[in-house]
C-alpha cells in the first residue's frame, strides 16, 4: 500500500493550484492611470494599404482625386463603398496620389495623415473631406487563449484587452503576469512584457496595439507539467497497473 500511496502522491505533484493573484486581472494598487491614445496611436508604415476617398460640396471637383466615385447615383456619400480606391505605402513611406504625386505618410498617425492630405488637396478643392482606412490592419493572438489566430481590425484603435477578448480570453493555464507583445516598426522588432494582474498594464506603450502586432500568452507550470504527463500517459498507466496488481497479490 505504501507503493500505491507513493504513486498517488507522485501524480498529485504533476498538478498545481493557481492562486487568486495568478488569475485576477488588474488587482487593486496605488497605480495612477495615464493612458493616452493620442500619444500611443499606431503610425502608418511601409506595406500598409490605405483606402482613401475625397469628398466636397462640388462632387465634380473630387473626380480627379477619386479613381471611383465615393458617391452613389443620388449624390449621397457611400460610407460602406468597398470600391474606394486603395494606395499601398511603398518602401520609402510614400503613396502616389492623383494630381498631387508622391506624398510621404509613413510615420504619421492616421489622423495626422488625413490632416496632411486635406491640406494638400485644399489647394485644388474648397474645404475637402478626407476618409482614410487601413485595409490590412490585423493583430495575431497566440498561446494560451481560447481561440488563437489572426484578427482583421476595421479601425486603427484596438487595445490589448480587446484583442484578447477577440481570442476568447486567456485560458486558466495562461500566464497573466508576463504577456508578450511583439511589434515591428521601421523594420525593427520590439518586445513588450505586460503584467495583466496589475493596473499598470493600462499604462503600457503596448496597451494600444499597432498593425501586425503579435500577442503571445505563455503556458503556466501546470500546463507544462500536464503536457509532459500526457506524452508519457501510456507508459505511466502500464506501470501503475503493474504496481497495483503486485500490491493486490501481496496484500492477499
Amino acid at each position: 500500500m505504501r507503493i500505491l500511496l507513493s504513486c498517488i502522491v507522485a501524480m498529485s505533484l504533476l498538478s498545481s493550484c493557481a492562486s487568486r493573484k495568478d488569475l485576477v486581472y488588474f488587482q487593486p494598487d496605488s497605480t495612477q492611470l495615464n493612458t493616452s491614445y493620442e500619444l500611443n496611436a499606431p503610425k502608418l508604415q511601409a506595406g500598409d494599404i490605405l483606402a482613401i476617398s475625397v469628398t466636397a460640396d462640388d462632387v465634380r471637383a473630387t473626380e480627379p482625386f477619386n479613381q471611383i466615385s465615393p458617391y452613389n447615383n443620388t449624390g449621397t456619400l457611400q460610407n460602406t463603398n468597398p470600391f474606394i480606391p486603395t494606395y499601398a505605402i511603398d518602401v520609402n513611406g510614400d503613396i502616389e496620389f492623383p494630381k498631387i504625386g508622391k506624398i510621404k505618410l509613413a510615420g504619421k498617425t492616421r489622423t495626422q495623415a488625413m490632416n496632411y492630405l486635406k491640406t494638400e488637396i485644399s489647394r485644388y478643392i474648397v474645404n475637402p473631406g478626407i476618409s482614410m482606412e487601413i485595409r490590412n490592419f490585423k493583430v495575431t493572438v497566440l498561446g494560451e487563449v481560447r481561440n488563437p489566430g489572426s484578427y482583421p481590425i476595421n479601425n486603427d484603435r484596438i487595445t490589448l484587452l480587446e484583442a484578447i477578448g477577440l481570442a476568447g480570453d486567456l485560458t486558466i493555464n495562461g500566464v497573466r503576469n508576463n504577456v508578450m507583445v511583439i511589434r515591428e516598426e521601421n523594420g525593427k522588432k520590439e518586445e513588450f512584457r505586460v503584467d495583466l494582474t496589475k493596473k499598470d498594464a493600462l499604462n503600457s506603450p503596448a496597451y494600444y496595439l499597432a498593425q501586425n502586432d503579435v500577442i503571445y500568452v505563455e503556458p503556466n507550470g501546470a500546463k507544462i507539467q500536464s503536457s509532459k504527463y500526457t506524452q508519457n500517459t501510456s507508459i505511466f498507466v502500464s506501470i501503475a497497473s503493474l504496481i497495483i496488481t503486485i500490491v493486490a497479490v501481496v496484500v492477499r
